[in-house]
């Protein structure tokens, strides 16, 4: 699976280029699902209008008004409770992922509650994720990032990249995520981390990792 893991969407025209390298096909030729699940355990986002905003394309943060052929929605709270062959072949088929942001430890709880954290590392499509949605990439957030907390406590999350990331660097509306925040809090990580702002996004294929950026980031 090739992964684009973005702060805030695929907002600039470096990004948007790196989505359309990365896919075998144009974007109006591409099917796409799209996972809110990280909203509903951030309190910031979601449940409500937040994710209504996402789902539709009206969020601010483009990923699912790219122009896709079609779009639909993967809600992971709800495949427990679906057979496998009602929404496994869905997965697959699809050539895009779209993963919202929200809760990082929320969206991995329920990647493994449903199934879907097993069948990502067998998958042909473009996974992309937002905020949470890339962190979960990583093989844990740190405590800076933790919010809603599993019952062991622990901030492990997919460990599908071997590298954790500080998302929204010097937004405007998060005044603790400047710089020195994000050393402080790499200082704590084991392993790479990449501290990224809303104009940059981590382009990984068969494990090679490239930067794509129109602002600031910083290895760790």
């Amino acid at each position: 699976m090739k992964l684009l893991l973005t702060s805030a969407g695929v907002n600039n025209k470096s990004i948007h280029e790196a989505l359309v390298d990365m896919l075998d096909k144009p974007i109006a030729e591409s099917t796409a699902l799209c996972i809110p699940t990280a909203m509903y355990g951030h309190p910031w986002v979601g449940p409500g209008e937040k994710a209504w905003e996402f789902i539709t394309g009206n969020s601010g943060n483009p990923m699912v008004d790219l122009g896709w052929k079609s779009v639909g929605i993967l809600e992971l709270t709800a495949l427990p409770s679906i057979d496998e062959e009602r929404w496994v072949p869905l997965v697959r088929e699809a050539d895009v992922l779209l993963v919202g942001g929200g809760d990082a430890l929320y969206l991995y709880h329920w990647m493994k509650e449903s199934g879907l954290a097993d069948l990502l590392p067998e998958l042909n499509a473009v996974y992309v994720g937002m905020s949470a949605g890339s962190m979960v990439m990583g093989p844990n957030i740190g405590g800076f990032f933790v919010g809603w907390t599993p019952l062991n406590g622990e901030d492990k999350t997919l460990g599908l990249v071997d590298f954790s990331m500080f998302p929204h660097l010097d937004h405007e509306m998060l005044p603790g995520n400047t710089m020195a925040a994000a050393e402080k809090w790499a200082a704590g990580m084991q392993g790479p981390a990449y501290a990224i702002d809303d104009q940059t996004a981590i382009k990984v294929i068969d494990g090679a990792v490239e930067v794509v950026t129109e602002a600031h980031w910083k290895l760790l």
